[in-house]
Parts: structure tokens; C-alpha cells; sequence
């Protein structure tokens, strides 16, 4: 009897543990799942404000076309990216549209009007803010992502993964020269 009931015990036990665990490791890869959502979000905001910025600039710069026409195939690149899952693509895409933008600024230097105009202003404002959005969410999904990866690799949640369907995740790498937000100064 007595050993009846230290077996159900143990067995209890280590069910409620592997419940704790399987828990733990998926709900560790939701939060991750969610911070890289927030990339996507910041992305996608960055991207939508791209037309209202080029079309701004078109009207004082119609002969920058070829800029204009690169910071566009930038901004589709970044709304692909940003409906996929692949970690370094979104970040290549990433890279891309800011050194467009970063073009971009450098063509506008040429028109003090446009330098001048108060659509122009707000919009370079609103970018710059989700420039700092976008690192604050690249910081926070890459924290999610080293909790989560420490999980995985560490006894006794290593065993859990399995069950849980859980892995290790990539952090969003920026490529390299792109680990600080563009400068925006006009």
C-alpha cells in the first residue's frame, strides 16, 4: 500500500513536470514568435510611410528617378520579407530599404525647399521614430530568442523539446554596417 502510493506520487510528479515543461518551452516560443511579429509590424509600418515620402520628394526632385525607383523596390522587398518566417531575409530586406533611404537623403540634400516643407518634415519624423521602434522590437525578439534558446539547450527542458515541437531560433543578425538606424538630418 505504502509503495502504491509513493509510485503514484513519483508518477504524479513527473507528469506535472513534463505538463511544467512542455508549458514553459512553448510558451518561451510564443514570446519569441510575437517579438519577431513586432519586427514585422515595424517593418511594415517603415514600408507604408515609403510612398507618402516619395511621392513628397517626386514633386521637388522629379529627375531623381532612379532613386525614387530604388527606395520603391526596397519597400516591396521589405513587405515580402515581412510576410515570411525567414529571419535573415527579413533583416537582408531590411538593409536594403535603409540604404535606399539612406540614397534618398543624400538626393534631397540638393533641394533646400523640400528640406523646407512641412509633409516632408512630419514624414521624416514618423520615420525616424519607427527607426527606434524597429530597434527596440529587433532587441526585444532577439532577447525572446536567447531565453528560448537557453531553454532548449539546458537540462532538464532539453528533454521537452522534442514533445513540445520547440528549436532553436535564429537572432535577427543586422548585416553588417546596418547595426545603427540611419542618420536622418535635414
Amino acid at each position: 500500500m505504502l509503495i502504491g502510493i509513493i509510485v503514484l506520487v513519483v508518477v504524479v510528479a513527473l507528469v506535472l513536470f513534463g505538463v511544467v515543461g512542455f508549458n514553459r518551452l512553448r510558451s518561451t516560443d510564443v514570446s519569441a514568435q510575437e517579438a519577431l511579429g513586432g519586427i514585422d509590424v515595424q517593418l511594415t509600418r517603415r514600408a507604408d510611410l515609403i510612398p507618402n515620402l516619395v511621392e513628397t520628394v517626386k514633386g521637388y526632385a522629379a529627375h531623381e528617378k532612379e532613386v525614387l525607383e530604388e527606395v520603391t523596390r526596397a519597400r516591396a522587398g521589405v513587405q515580402a520579407a515581412a510576410a515570411g518566417t525567414d529571419v535573415p531575409a527579413k533583416a537582408a530586406a531590411d538593409a536594403q530599404l535603409q540604404g535606399a533611404l539612406g540614397r534618398l537623403n543624400v538626393a534631397v540634400e540638393a533641394y533646400p525647399d523640400l528640406k523646407a516643407n512641412q509633409n516632408f518634415l512630419d514624414l521624416q519624423k514618423q520615420l525616424a521614430e519607427t527607426e527606434n521602434q524597429i530597434a527596440f522590437a529587433r532587441t526585444y525578439y532577439n532577447d525572446a530568442v536567447s531565453t528560448l534558446n537557453k531553454l532548449v539547450v539546458t537540462i532538464p527542458w532539453m528533454f521537452f523539446t522534442g514533445l513540445a515541437k520547440v528549436g532553436k531560433r535564429d537572432f535577427y543578425k543586422a548585416p553588417e554596417g546596418q547595426q545603427t538606424a540611419p542618420t536622418v538630418s535635414f
